[in-house]
């Protein structure tokens, strides 16, 4: 893997899941056992917030193998911790769905800023969809720009706020809206995007399916409580006779999510 997070050249989309609705007292060393049961997992990533440093609510795994991927899909989905059942789809289909136009640009970038201090400085103002991205060479040396994407325009919005002026390291930014890719100088941000994006919010357009019929459909309700304790997160309340998809291991400790360490 990459050490520039925000490469996602580097990471293979196909065998990268994106999962939402997950509880405060999830880690990333429990999403990395229950994902394993489904195959080989090459990392995991929680999002942190800047200030608490506790997740926000999704992540990202990727397998080894596109095909784990899929299964993870089929059999994660709806499955319930703490008591709330996560949201399991593919990551480059679920982005999609997700980006409503809230994107933005922040320019004046000084060369030190990297992906990690982008996110946690535009962290603070509402959920983002993903690692912030930071536009390099082929040295790998940064091109004084970036982009970052939240889920909604409030967040966005307050991030130009408050943020387009702003020194970050010396440096006074650049923050707006980032030109649409096929949009001919059209930036994000417009009526139009605002009300798609309002009319999703009220159709509930990102749908949680249930189970694919004839897979397993386990109950993990609290199953990690008290994990990373005794014997590593092995689950503590499988269902009875609930079998395991794969023969469940304790997971080697995760390396470091996506390059940040």
């Amino acid at each position: 893997m990459s050490n520039i997070p925000g490469k996602d050249v580097d990471r293979n989309q196909e065998a990268t899941i994106y999962i939402g609705n997950i509880p405060e007292a999830v880690s990333d060393a429990i999403i990395w056992e229950l994902m394993l049961q489904a195959g080989p997992v090459s990392s995991v990533h929680l999002p942190k917030d800047r200030v608490s440093m506790s997740h926000q609510g999704f992540g990202f795994c990727e397998f080894v193998n596109d095909e784990d991927a899929e299964y993870a899909c089929k059999i994660m989905n709806q499955i319930k911790l703490y008591g709330k059942p996560i949201r399991v789809n593919k990551a480059s289909t679920d982005r999609k769905q997700m980006d409503v136009g809230a994107n933005l640009f922040i320019g004046n970038l000084d060369p030190s800023v990297d992906e990690r201090l982008l996110f946690d400085t535009f962290s603070t103002f509402g959920l983002m969809m993903d690692v912030a991205k930071i536009a390099r060479d082929d040295t790998g040396y940064s091109k004084g720009y970036g982009f970052i994407q939240y889920n909604d325009f409030d967040s966005s919005d307050q991030a130009i706020t408050a943020m387009n002026g702003q020194y970050l390291v010396n440096k006074p930014l650049t923050v707006d809206y980032a030109f649409k890719k096929d949009g001919k100088g059209e930036r994000h941000g417009t009526d139009a995007e605002r009300m798609l994006a309002g009319e999703a919010k009220r159709n509930n357009a990102l749908p949680m399916p249930g189970a694919i019929p004839g897979q397993p459909f386990m109950q993990y309700q609290g199953m990690f409580a008290g994990a990373l304790s005794g014997n590593q997160g092995a689950m503590s309340a499988q269902p009875p006779g609930a079998p395991l998809p794969f023969g469940f291991t304790p997971a080697p400790p995760p390396p470091a999510p996506y390059g940040f360490s």
